[in-house]
């Protein structure tokens, strides 16, 4: 009796599934990462400073408190300069960028200035008060003229009010 023997054949791999998901993926990443941009600020943490920090009059500490009713604006060795008050929980950041401009002109070799905020905080308002600080903006004209305030901005959290 003869044995019937099943020829085998090779599989053949099916691929065209795989294709069509990379004809579909592919212009799709590329159309989001050309509309993706990102924006970085360059920050630093207060340094931990160990032993009591020499005071000096003509040195300026300056920090901005972010509290849930008012931006404080003041001095580490000094203490409170300016209380900003908030209108309708919006912050006045021009008042700010003016109260700073008129500290740069006073302490014009400081470049350094610590913002404090709450936990509850909000991202947004995090970095208008940055910006606010950072640089300031006037409008002459068709012109927009900025200048540099305070370029090295930290961030901590705040301070408990005892209010």
């Amino acid at each position: 009796m003869r044995v019937r023997r099943l020829r085998k054949h090779a599989a053949a791999l099916e691929v065209t599934a795989f294709i069509n998901l990379i004809v579909v993926l592919v212009p799709f990443l590329l159309s989001t990462a050309v509309f993706t941009r990102l924006s970085v600020l360059d920050l630093t943490l207060p340094a931990q400073t160990s032993g009591v920090e020499q005071l000096k009059v003509e040195d300026l500490k300056l920090e901005v408190v972010i509290r849930p009713d008012a931006l404080e604006v003041g001095d580490r060795i000094g203490g409170l300069i300016q209380r900003i008050p908030s209108h309708d929980g919006a912050y006045d950041v021009k008042a700010l960028s003016a109260l700073m401009q008129q500290i740069k002109a006073r302490f014009p070799d400081t470049k350094a200035v610590t913002v404090l905020a709450q936990p509850d905080t909000s991202y947004d308002v995090l970095v208008q008060v940055m910006d606010g600080v950072r640089e300031s903006q006037t409008v002459h004209g068709p012109k927009i003229e900025r200048a540099e305030l305070f370029p090295d901005v930290s961030i901590g959290d705040a301070p408990i009010s005892k209010r």
